[in-house]
């Protein structure tokens, strides 16, 4: 049975809007302050709180009870951006400045999701759900990497966790893996004597472009298919630009992604 993404993405907007944290607090004070039982938030509330509530109540009732549920109203419409907004502030910098000037209803959203955590799993439910379909057409381009001969479990890991990146456009990351699965492979693959040289030679610690240097200058007796240096090398050139030089595109990460698994196909032969 197909699975349509827009309406799981409407019902996770629908529970999170309705379950929004803070929302029937807001709405609590306003109908303790209408009915004249804010009193009863005494010893409930923190008495610093209490007594600013308090203050303001006194100071004008009328536009206290309508702030309250202008503040639940807004914390309603507004959850779904908070709660991307939350996920966002996780994953990137924010400057100082900034984060004093957050609107005092998330505030109280994120003092009361502490426990459930219901803004951080409605952002990563919308976000996943965002993936689904550019995932499975990225998927769609690819087809199985099939080798003659086994390698390492850290291979495979290197080429499962390059894959899985370009299905979720982490295209950047997906080229640095795809680098690191083939320095797996070869280094796996050398004959003996020339791999005691490389770990002399590089202390352990040969990049990819030391080890396509090295097969290079020995294909004689590597026995590797020289059609494989042209694969390796453009996703060693890809690798360098992603660490060193700029964000890649999707193109640029599929290309990388394919090379690296046609590559290993030549490497891995029987």
């Amino acid at each position: 049975m197909a699975i349509n993404v827009a309406q799981l993405e409407q019902q996770v907007r629908e529970m999170s809007t309705r379950d929004a944290p803070g929302r029937d607090f807001c709405n609590a004070i306003a109908e303790l302050a209408r009915s004249g039982r804010l009193g009863q938030l005494r010893g409930v509330l923190p008495v610093v709180v209490y007594d600013e509530l308090r203050q303001r109540y006194g100071a004008d009732p009328g536009a206290f009870i309508v702030g309250w549920e202008r503040l639940a109203q807004d914390m309603r419409l507004g959850f779904i951006q908070h709660a991307r907004q939350r996920l966002t502030r996780l994953t990137r910098m924010q400057r100082r400045e900034e984060a004093h000037q957050t609107p005092a209803w998330q505030e109280i959203q994120r003092a009361l999701d502490g426990q459930e955590n219901e803004l951080l799993r409605t952002a990563f439910a919308l976000e996943l759900l965002a993936m689904i379909e550019p995932a499975v057409s990225r998927g769609s381009y690819l087809r199985e990497c099939l080798v003659g001969a086994g390698c390492s479990e850290e291979a495979d890991r290197y080429l499962d966790e390059a894959t899985r990146c370009y299905f979720l456009g982490l295209f950047t990351a997906c080229a640095v893996m795809c680098r690191s699965v083939l320095e797996e492979a070869i280094k796996q693959n050398l004959p003996v004597s020339l791999a005691r040289l490389v770990r002399t030679r590089y202390r352990n610690a040969a990049t990819l472009g030391n080890l396509l240097h090295e097969v290079n200058n020995n294909l004689h007796i590597t026995g590797i298919d020289p059609g494989f240096l042209r694969l390796a090398n453009h996703v060693n050139d890809t690798g360098k630009k992603a660490v060193h030089q700029s964000l890649l595109s999707e193109e640029e990460a599929r290309r990388c992604l394919e090379s690296a698994r046609e590559a290993l196909a030549l490497l891995l032969t029987v």
